[in-house]
């Protein structure tokens, strides 16, 4: 990219944009002279936060949208809101996502409505609604896949078929919305590691079995979505892993 600011003038809507790698892209973003609407439902106070953060940088750049993506009546709001808030959309991250192991015998409906509304329906629907804007504008969608949508992760059996079904809703809709809309996904390695913690030992074992040794860092995956969101015209219907080559 060799734009100062690839992006100016330019609105990135980002679920579940308040932390963690949503916050990452944001500032990615954002840094590319991109306005910015932070999706969160439980994240309020951080995604306040980092808005005022980048309004301070720049003046009337940022706003938080509140909206539970797993309740397909809230979507449209969602997506009119941002839209009468920046008057248009040129970027859809679908970012938010639940992520917890279900072994086979322990698997319950919530588990399957959480896993299912967050990592594959959600993210439809969004998409469908922001579908207008994107094709006006000549946008894409990024959709956060990862590398366990294509190689299953053990003991978590519907988080892992819901990242593949949003592996190929990302190649359908490439289809589908082309040649106004890109559509791709990135499928993230060992970059972040689960909230909730893991044991040393594990995570040694992961990064082990990457082929550059080490794990890699929010940083990583927002250059992968500035990227596609800026510099990549003729890229689309693409999952791209960032994993340090933990998929070979």
């Amino acid at each position: 990219m060799t734009d100062i600011d690839p992006l100016q003038n330019r609105c990135v809507l980002i679920t579940g944009g308040a932390k963690r790698l949503g916050a990452a892209i944001a500032r990615a973003m954002h840094g590319a002279g991109a306005r910015v609407a932070l999706h969160c439902l439980h994240s309020r106070a951080e995604a306040e936060q980092l808005a005022t953060e980048f309004n301070s940088l720049r003046a009337d750049s940022a706003t938080v949208v509140t909206a539970d993506i797993r309740q397909v009546d809230a979507i449209a709001g969602l997506v009119e809101t941002v839209i009468e808030r920046f008057g248009r959309l040129d970027v859809l991250v679908n970012n938010a996502s639940s992520f917890f192991p279900t072994p086979v015998g322990e698997i319950t409906l919530r588990h399957w409505e959480d896993l299912i509304g967050t990592n594959l329906r959600g993210p439809l629907f969004v998409s469908q609604a922001a579908a207008p804007a994107l094709r006006d504008a000549r946008g894409s969608i990024i959709n956060m896949a990862d590398i366990h949508g294509q190689r299953p992760l053990k003991r978590h059996t519907v988080y892992s078929a819901a990242k593949a079904g949003l592996i190929m809703m990302t190649l359908s809709l490439a289809r589908e919305l082309g040649p106004e809309v890109r559509v791709n996904a990135i499928a993230p390695g060992p970059v972040l590691w689960p909230e909730a913690g893991l044991p040393t030992a594990l995570k040694d074992e992961i990064v082990a079995k990457t082929a550059l040794k080490r794990a890699g860092t929010p940083d990583d995956i927002a250059q992968m979505a500035l990227f596609l969101a800026a510099a990549a015209p003729y890229v689309t219907g693409q999952v791209i892993a960032v994993d340090g080559g933990r998929s070979i």
